[in-house]
């Protein structure tokens, strides 16, 4: 066909079906990707008698977006352009959308000029111009309630709200959708001096969104709304406070850990979204050797294992994945966390509270008297924790825990530091799992990168698999970022009889370290390197995330 369909009877009946639902035929037939959307989108503005352009060719100026209203631009999907001779352009990706074109006609009353546009592209340029939120901050400033947008859910919980508060929620709720639309894992709300800022954390990288204008007069109505979803104190501006919101989005539910924290220019909110994942091991990114030994570790009767790794190298998503494997019928899985992360059906889940006594120890002490199989805790964090975790592992249970060290070797040097005896550590140990996250090239967009040998050599690559390192490019598909998603990469030091030798007479760390090496350990930048050359991942980042 001239448009490029490629399925004609799928292309005709997903556009009859559009027709019967009296939506739009363009997004019906973008939806299914029946065509190129550029090309169709040529051939669309030359059937309507329009001059076709890329998003690059419309200067969206600060002063026009604030003078074109975000409720045409957005309802409508309008992009306007630069304004010459009085004339505006809007960009459309649908140039027989006759409703657009009247309400342009019944609210607009300076002269327009009409040009095509991908949809991507100018969706984007309405997000970077107008920024999230945008259509109900404008509804909002006029004092009416809008409509919550059909393709989520609202939350579970509904208030009684007057039209204000209900506008609101839904500015609120339009930020959640967005950030989970971009597989955000966190939400920043941060007001500046003159400003209030959202950023979203997407990959482990901090990303600011656009936002509508003078939204900083509605800081304090924002920051009491999710207070109140969060049940906090909304008279509380002093004092930091910790909550959590239970969200329903698109029939999944999401659970929202929130924190606030006074500053000089007002409360700052952070919002980590939960999602509840289908905890697997596959979803590791794990090679098939490293798979082999951790399910040789999770077939241990007993014993500690370790993760290893600073804050947000997801560790705590590498113990889910264990405990998710080993909750079976028959065996009893008590954990204690700060806080609960992520909820785990068939497992007993314990949030500590110091200031009410329940310590990770005195947890921890409770939970052997539990009859538990295995045993989770969130983190060793003092001498009496790890005493009694260890007497655990010696009495039967399968331990499980982490520690902040930057390898898996440093983790037996960490509890001998803490007063551990060394006896203990070689006897009640299994493994140390140092783990870093780093991000996955898009499958899209990857193309092969050309460096110069001596460089990889500088850093240690090895020469024979250079013909498989990529580089990041950028897409539509994520974003022109270049990355989709993360994955892990593991160093697992498993404590063999002579590295429990070693552990006894206590060695220091460059002779622990020659023997698990010896024993088989790859180490963090050599586990990185196999998937650059693989190209998952670009030497770029193992570089930024692993030590020396």
């Amino acid at each position: 066909m001239d448009s490029g369909c490629v399925d004609a009877p799928h292309c005709e009946s997903i556009l009859a079906d559009a027709a019967s639902r009296q939506s739009s035929l363009v997004d019906a037939v973008f939806d299914a990707s029946l065509v190129d959307e550029g090309e169709f989108s040529r051939l669309l503005a030359k059937e309507a008698g329009l001059p076709f352009m890329a998003a690059s060719e419309v200067d969206l100026e600060e002063s026009l977006h604030r003078k074109f209203p975000a409720k045409l631009a957005l309802r409508y999907r309008l992009l306007p352009g630069m304004i010459e001779d009085g004339q505006i352009c809007l960009m459309t990706y649908d140039p027989f959308d006759l409703e657009a074109r009247q309400a342009v006609g019944r609210e607009w009353p300076k002269p327009v000029t009409w040009a095509v546009g991908t949809r991507y592209r100018i969706l984007e340029g309405l997000r970077q111009g107008y920024g999230v939120g945008a259509e109900q901050f404008d509804e909002l400033i006029e004092g009416r309630e809008i409509s919550p947008d059909d393709e989520f859910e609202q939350e579970v919980t509904q208030l009684d709200e007057d039209e204000e508060e209900a506008s609101v929620m839904n500015f609120v709720n339009q930020v959640f959708r967005e950030a989970l639309r971009e597989r955000a894992t966190d939400i920043h709300i941060e007001p500046l001096e003159k400003n209030l800022r959202i950023r979203y954390r997407i990959d482990g990288s901090l990303q600011e969104v656009t936002v509508p204008p003078d939204i900083r007069a509605l800081q304090a109505s924002l920051i009491s709304r999710l207070k109140i979803m969060a049940q906090l104190d909304i008279a509380e501006r002093r004092l930091p406070q910790d909550g959590r919101i239970n969200l329903e989005l698109d029939g999944n539910p999401v659970d929202v850990r929130v924190a606030t924290i006074p500053s000089v220019n007002g409360e700052s909110v952070s919002l980590r979204l939960l999602t509840r994942q289908n905890f697997d091991i596959s979803m590791l990114g794990l090679d098939r050797a490293t798979e082999e030994t951790i399910e040789g570790l999770l077939k241990q009767p007993n014993g500690i294992i370790m993760v290893t790794g600073p804050t947000g190298s997801g560790k705590s998503t590498t113990l889910y994945t264990f405990l998710k494997k080993l909750n079976t019928k028959d065996t009893r899985i008590v954990t204690v966390e700060d806080p609960v992360e992520n909820r785990l059906d068939g497992v007993v889940q314990i949030a500590i509270k110091p200031e009410i006594g329940l310590t990770f120890a005195g947890g921890l002490r409770s939970i052997l008297r539990g009859d538990p199989n295995i045993i989770m805790v969130g983190e060793m964090r003092d001498l009496e924790t790890t005493e009694i975790a260890i007497r655990g592992a010696l009495t039967g249970h399968l331990v499980f825990s982490t520690l902040h060290t930057n390898d898996a070797v440093s983790g037996i040097t960490r509890l001998l530091d803490m007063g551990v005896e060394p006896f203990l550590i070689a006897s009640s140990v299994r493994a140390f799992l140092a783990q870093r996250l780093v991000r996955k090239l898009c499958d899209e967009c990857k193309r092969p990168a050309q460096l110069d040998d001596d460089y990889l050599r500088e850093i240690g690559f090895p020469l024979e698999a250079k013909s498989g390192i990529h580089e990041a490019a950028g897409c539509q598909a994520c974003r022109d970022t270049g990355y989709r998603g993360r994955m892990a990469i593991l160093e697992i030091c498993v404590i063999d009889p002579k590295l429990s030798e070693l552990i006894t007479s206590q060695a220091p760390y460059s002779s622990l370290k020659e023997q698990a090496l010896s024993g088989g350990m790859t180490t963090l930048r050599n586990y990185g390197w196999h998937k650059v050359a693989q190209g998952y991942t670009t030497i770029e980042e193992v570089l930024s995330n692993v030590d020396h």
